[in-house]
């Protein structure tokens, strides 16, 4: 089992073990996400990416990457975001993403083809990355964006659900669970 240290992100996280179950050598792929609220688009880009490679790294992005690069906070913690992601099959390893630049984590993980979701595709951060990555050998591979459901439309149905002003759905305690009542 290989593992890669998680750089110091402020939250008592151990070390990341990486599953080597399709085995380290080849062409190794990294797929970095929020994997926030996992849903089906999630599972899609990281079957897509791990056919598509011999070794797939997922990178999970810290709940401060995420304030700094979308101005938004996960509604799941990146300690149970980074489980979540590990227990999946097709996943050989996870990482701890706590940089915005893309590059500083090629730096570490050494990976050879980046996966990104086709809404990246013709922007200025996709044609930057592609930019980037060209100049060290990296290949930037996109797969369709899943239209039926994103994280942020759940962030949406929640906040609907949770009784957010103008929504009139109240939120009723009931032991440790939440009932919601409309």
């Amino acid at each position: 089992m290989d593992v890669i240290p998680t750089p110091a992100t402020g939250l008592a996280l151990e070390p990341v073990e990486v599953a080597s179950g399709r085995g380290g050598a080849g062409r190794v792929g990294y797929a970095a996400g929020a994997f926030d609220l996992f849903h089906i688009g999630h599972l899609n880009l990281l079957r897509h990416a791990s056919a598509q490679c011999d070794h797939l790294i997922a990178g999970v992005v810290s709940d401060e990457m995420l304030q700094v690069t979308k101005g938004i906070s996960p509604v799941v913690p990146l300690a149970e975001r980074l489980e979540i992601v590990r227990h999946i099959d097709v996943v050989d390893g996870v990482h701890a993403e706590t940089v915005p630049d893309k590059m500083d984590v090629w730096r570490e993980l050494r990976f050879d083809v980046f996966f990104k979701g086709d809404d990246w595709r013709g922007t200025e951060k996709g044609l930057r990355l592609e930019r980037e990555f060209g100049a060290v050998g990296v290949e930037v591979v996109y797969f369709p964006y899943t239209m039926s459901t994103s994280s942020t439309v759940l962030r949406r149905a929640l906040r609907a659900l949770s009784g957010a002003p103008g929504h009139g759905a109240e939120p009723v305690t009931v032991g440790d669970s939440v009932r919601l009542q409309g």
